[in-house]
């Protein structure tokens, strides 16, 4: 499809075929943006961060609601991001279009409203039941990747789409290499599945972004897999050498732990608390069980960054009280005793241990990559951030930046499952 594919459109449509697409999004659109003409059930858009990819969704459903559709569903993985998002957000649906096209938010039954009389429904991918009953004519997915359960949603809210003559279904995301998302693309290589694919890099939007943002971004990021996925917007698998794989960490989730004997709260301090450090990396897990039946739960990643040291040292005191925790177990490579003493103004009850690396970091998450393998650690929530960089360690093209949520997860389950650890200490039921 050639760059200047609008221009010709322009040309030889008629009023009718324009109005119900519109020109302005015609002429600013990018053709990965746009609907193909082909008889298709599902549209898979993928692309990088800032590519463009709500806006493409919002003008989607608007285009199939001039066409006739009347009831949309309308799902992001949490009902937060469809109204943030879909529906409010700088790109979503109430401003998209022309004026007097825009539908109206309904904050009470949460759903947008067009005077036409097609509704708009919100739904969240945290509830895959919540999709059963409802029908539909059309429906455009937000952030499919992020979805807690995409397969048991995308599984149910096909069998919603059955109204109307031509009843589609768009996917909108930044590719991560999930079980559900590489099935559909393989999938759509079948031409009988009607799956078609397009995807578009940060930079095919950079006209619709903060200037130097995306060079800034090439040069941080450009040739690492991180980069590929979240900047090109390609689906990356698991890159060569990485100590951890998207397939056993999926296998490896739970829906809720058991009861625990020793909760810790691990921390990867930064070494500055700057606009350009580090994150802090904050990872709390539990244990149970004894000998070779001892099994891990990681039950939060609290990171978060770049911050000051208070800020940080308040984030662990918090988690460690909302988990009811056993100790914080904190690396001190970096500020020593000092450590210890940031930690303790944030609350002076804590009981800290402090460690010191005396080997690489890929020597040291080598042994607890082996015990993800062996079954003895489960993760009983789905952390994103986490896993990502989980599946970047040690790669030779993996991100250049320190992997501070590995670094605190190593310590976590080294403490829980292969140090000497410390009394459970006796928690309010």
């Amino acid at each position: 499809m050639s760059a200047g594919w609008q221009r010709d459109f322009l040309k030889t449509a008629s009023q009718s075929q324009i109005e119900r697409i519109g020109r302005g999004w015609l002429t600013a659109s990018e053709p990965p943006q746009l609907a193909l003409p082909d008889a298709w059930l599902i549209w898979l858009f993928m692309g990088g961060r800032g590519a463009g990819k709500t806006r493409a969704g919002a003008e989607w459903v608007a285009q199939r609601v001039i066409e006739g559709c009347r009831r949309i569903a309308l799902v992001a993985p949490t009902f937060g991001d469809v109204r943030e998002v879909m529906m409010e957000g700088p790109s979503g649906l109430l401003h998209v279009g022309p004026t007097r096209l825009r539908p109206h938010y309904e904050v009470s039954r949460k759903r947008v409203v067009w005077d036409c009389g097609a509704v708009g429904y919100g739904f969240s991918a945290e509830d895959a039941d919540g999709l059963r009953g409802p029908q539909f004519d059309c429906a455009w997915g937000d952030e499919f990747a992020a979805w807690k359960e995409p397969q048991a949603v995308l599984d149910t809210l096909r069998m919603g789409l059955r109204l109307g003559t031509r009843p589609q279904l768009m996917l909108t995301t930044t590719p991560r290499p999930i079980q559900a998302l590489k099935e559909l693309v393989a999938q759509a290589k079948d031409q009988t599945s009607r799956i078609v694919v397009s995807h578009q890099s940060t930079a095919g939007n950079a006209a619709h972004l903060a200037p130097g943002f995306v060079d800034a971004m090439q040069a941080s990021y450009g040739r690492s897999g991180l980069g590929r996925q979240e900047l090109e917007g390609l689906l990356v698998d698991d890159p060569p050498g990485a100590l951890w794989q998207r397939d056993p960490l999926e296998a490896s989730r739970i829906e809720t732990a058991p009861e625990l004997d020793r909760i810790v709260v691990a921390v990867d301090p930064p070494a500055t608390g700057g606009p350009r450090a580090d994150e802090c990396g904050i990872v709390v897990a539990g244990a149970c069980g004894a000998g070779v039946s001892r099994r891990a739960f990681v039950l939060a990643d609290l990171s978060f960054g770049p911050a000051l040291p208070a800020v940080w040292a308040a984030a662990v005191a918090r988690g460690f009280e909302a988990w009811q925790a056993d100790c914080v177990i904190a690396e001190a490579n970096q500020g020593g005793e000092m450590v210890r003493s940031v930690l303790m103004a944030a609350d002076a009850g804590l009981p800290i241990r402090l460690v010191h690396a005396t080997r690489g970091k890929h020597v040291r998450a080598e042994p607890i990559a082996a015990l993800y393998a062996a079954g003895r650690v489960r993760h009983a929530d789905r952390f994103e951030a986490l896993e990502d960089q989980m599946c970047a360690f040690g790669a030779p093209d993996g991100p250049r930046s320190s992997p501070d949520r590995v670094d605190a997860l190593v310590w976590a389950i080294t403490d829980l499952l292969m140090g000497r650890g410390g009394a459970p200490r006796l928690r309010q039921l």
